[in-house]
């Protein structure tokens, strides 16, 4: 059986696009806690705002009929704002504490890669070609995001790591799954989103070590700084450097 090389709408995966995604994590910590702290709107108020931007960029991300760059990555970074803000209205707003939260955000994410999975056989990346692919994609995306700041927040507070602790641990874990990738024959489906899964609560802990008060752990830098700063070294990142869709190999029936 013959086959035909077709391109998705989400970008292939790269050093460039770690890079990309840890600087995205990074600022959905800063930028949501602009919004819910230094703005003093809350948690619920911040993550329906983030939730609205949410729907429209992946409305917008769906709907479009190619792979552009700019819309992916502003989709990324509407899932990992509205991840923080309501990571936090669950851990703390609604009282069940970061294990509670982490808990209740892993069982979301399994359930919805499991249902992906059954619904069409596969979640690799490549994958993503269809309207209905791409919401389970997205949706799962905005679970991992959630999960993420909760597992960093639980890991640099309640465990007592700090904030650079944190960091240490989750950059070492991460590390461990590129050096599987490359010396192992486990599933690099399973490795992609166990790395995509990692680099949430990695930029949630480097987040807060940017912005933290200084008796807190943190460097007490300016939040909308921070936030200003990373939201430019994305755009150079996704402006300058090419960025290709990823590819896959799909039957042609004759």
């Amino acid at each position: 059986m013959e086959s035909k090389i077709v391109t998705t709408k989400v970008p292939e995966v790269t050093l460039l696009f770690w890079i990309i995604k840890v600087l995205a994590t990074t600022l959905g910590e800063t930028g949501g806690d602009s919004l819910s702290m230094s703005m003093n709107l809350g948690y619920l108020v911040s993550t329906g705002i983030f939730a609205l931007a949410f729907v429209i960029a992946v409305t917008v991300q769906i709907r479009a009929e190619r792979f552009h760059p700019l819309i992916y990555w502003i989709t990324i970074i509407a899932t990992t704002t509205v991840g923080t803000t309501l990571a936090d209205f669950a851990d703390r707003s609604l009282g069940i504490g970061y294990p509670g939260g982490t808990a209740i955000l892993l069982v979301l994410l399994l359930a919805s890669l499991f249902t992906w999975y059954r619904t069409l056989g596969t979640v690799a990346v490549h994958s993503v070609q269809s309207p209905l692919s791409e919401v389970f994609y997205w949706v799962t995306i905005m679970f991992s995001q959630t999960l993420g700041t909760a597992l960093g927040d639980w890991t640099a507070d309640s465990l007592g790591l700090g904030y650079l602790g944190g960091a240490v641990l989750f950059g070492s874990l991460l590390a461990l799954i590129a050096l599987a990738y490359y010396r192992t024959r486990i599933s690099h489906t399973l490795l992609f989103w166990a790395a995509f899964i990692l680099t949430r609560p990695l930029g949630a802990v480097v987040g807060d070590l940017l912005d933290k008060p200084l008796g807190q752990g943190g460097l007490a830098l300016s939040r909308y700084m921070a936030s200003g700063v990373l939201l430019a070294a994305i755009l150079l990142l996704v402006l300058v450097f090419p960025h290709r869709p990823a590819r896959a190999s799909v039957p042609v029936h004759e």
